[in-house]
């Protein structure tokens, strides 16, 4: 999300909007507006100023407004908060990620060698290639601390880390830490049918490559030699799935399948929301796949055949796409759910016969990683040893297994308990029955949901950020609410402290 670079200081509210605004103008205006009214909600201190980022606006006229914090200069971890507002500038509703007020001292008895040094203790892999970027913050999570970040970059064979470590400034204990390195695994040899249409470049009268001349900075590249994959004609792949072309070819195509889905379905301008996107690394020697803040890596099964199906490649960006939403990725309980959405929501654009990649909410059901089968099932998460149902423990699971109730809840919500369609029923946790409302319609809200994103989002708080968005997408009616309302109460996770009503 670019920085517009508006520092905002509290003080009086600003004018009205003008009528004859644009509605992000509006939104913008009236976002400044509740800044500056010191709305209690936003808990701002006297030393709180605001940075606003870039307006994001939906085809249903709903815009979102980010905003970053700072504290007597130093950035804040956990500060973060989103305005949305209808296309006249009326404020909806706010997200925001702080809970209390701070006040806190700024002044660090530890400096940043050894707030360094305590980082890399915590690195996630015993090989430690870098440890870089300690800077001074206040985080915000819980009660506000002053704190150092510090990135310690590590290594396990052929999976990497790029864990963010917070240690209090004053004692050095660990507060806090996340990894930007996302993995999530699948399968499928082909897409279908041949031959597929990707976008290739020809720089020279006898060269063609693999980078994408539409899509900004998407390309596929060998993940040994890092280079883009080249050749003498424009015809690539030879269907064998342990082939890096072959693998490349499904991994464009799966994403030009993806980046075609998020303007239709949830009008998104590609993968960062202003037409860009991210590189693609086949040939990865490890049972896996992962998103690591910049790139989408691929590696293969027990065959031997790289991993690049529309759904698993789905998912990866899916983390790129939350990655460059307000507040970031969230936490590890509701990650891998996010990826899976993106991932189905794409399967089901594409629409494949079942000789192919076919539309259903298994996660990477053709890969027989270890011979179990799917790595997930979003109808019945415990058939693949995952939650069905919520409960506080799922917030420390390991986040794939977290991914469990989210699954289920888009699955509900999508197709109810007992679908007439074709798909599989799927039991409730609380013994009631749901009629769903459409995979593209949940869709459309758990992407709402997400522009109303503050970091470290939580499952609890994406109970609130989608009945906020059900409600402001069809204002008036209900339907959907209730339906999004319902199958949060199907898997267990009840009402929240400030959640909305309908009407």
């Amino acid at each position: 999300m670019a920085v517009t670079g508006i520092a905002l200081t509290t003080g009086s509210a600003t004018a009205a909007p003008s009528p004859k605004a644009s509605p992000s103008a509006l939104a913008a205006q009236s976002a400044a507006a509740l800044v500056a009214s010191r709305a209690a909600a936003l808990h701002i201190s006297n030393h709180d100023a605001f940075i606003a980022s870039k307006v994001i606006s939906t085809p249903e006229g709903l815009q979102y407004v980010p905003y970053n914090r700072t504290y007597k200069g130093l950035p804040v971890v956990g500060g973060d908060f989103v305005v949305v507002t209808d296309a006249t500038g009326k404020v909806l509703s706010t997200s925001v990620a702080q809970e209390q007020t701070i006040n806190v001292a700024t002044t660090a008895t530890r400096n940043p060698a050894q707030a360094a040094a305590a980082a890399r203790a915590h690195a996630k892999y015993k090989t430690v290639e870098k440890v870089a970027g300690t800077r001074q913050v206040v985080l915000a999570y819980g009660t506000p601390r002053l704190a150092y970040e510090t990135v310690v970059s590590s290594r396990s064979s052929a999976q990497p880390s790029k864990l963010h470590v917070f240690t209090d400034a004053r004692t050095g204990a660990l507060l806090h830490s996340f990894d930007e390195v996302h993995e999530g695994t699948g399968t499928g040899r082909y897409n279908g049918p041949s031959p597929l249409a990707i976008d290739t470049s020809h720089p020279t009268t006898t060269t063609w490559t693999m980078t994408d001349p539409i899509r900004s900075n998407v390309s596929c590249r060998d993940y040994t030699s890092r280079a883009v994959l080249s050749g003498s004609d424009d015809v690539w792949g030879n269907g064998v799935g342990s082939n890096v072309e072959t693998g490349c070819v499904d991994s464009l195509y799966g994403l030009k399948t993806q980046w075609s889905m998020l303007a239709s379905w949830l009008g998104r301008n590609g993968i960062n929301g202003s037409g860009g996107g991210f590189p693609i690394y086949v040939g990865l020697n490890d049972l896996n796949a992962y998103w690591n803040g910049s790139s989408v890596t691929i590696g293969h099964n027990q065959a031997g055949e790289w991993i690049s199906s529309m759904d698993v490649v789905g998912h990866e960006f899916g983390h790129g796409l939350d990655a460059n939403t307000p507040g970031g990725i969230g936490s590890s309980a509701v990650a891998e759910f996010t990826g899976d959405v993106l991932g189905t929501l794409t399967e089901f654009y594409a629409n494949q016969s079942a000789t192919y990649d076919e539309p259903d909410y298994l996660i990477g059901e053709e890969v027989n990683l270890v011979g179990s089968g799917p790595i997930r099932n979003m109808y019945n998460p415990a058939a693949a040893g995952d939650p069905n149902c919520y409960s506080k423990s799922v917030d420390r699971m390991e986040t794939h297994a977290a991914a469990g109730p989210g699954n289920h809840w888009f699955y509900l919500a999508s197709e109810g308990s007992n679908p007439t369609n074709g798909q599989p029923a799927s039991s409730t946790c609380n013994g009631s029955t749901i009629t769903g409302i459409g995979i593209q319609t949940v869709g459309k809200i758990f992407y709402n949901a997400m522009l109303q994103k503050t970091s470290r989002m939580t499952y609890a708080k994406y109970r609130i950020a989608t009945l906020n968005a059900a409600k402001s997408l069809t204002p008036g009616n209900c339907t959907n609410f209730n339906v999004i309302k319902a199958a949060w109460n199907a898997v267990s996770l009840g009402a929240q402290t400030g959640e909305p009503t309908c009407p």
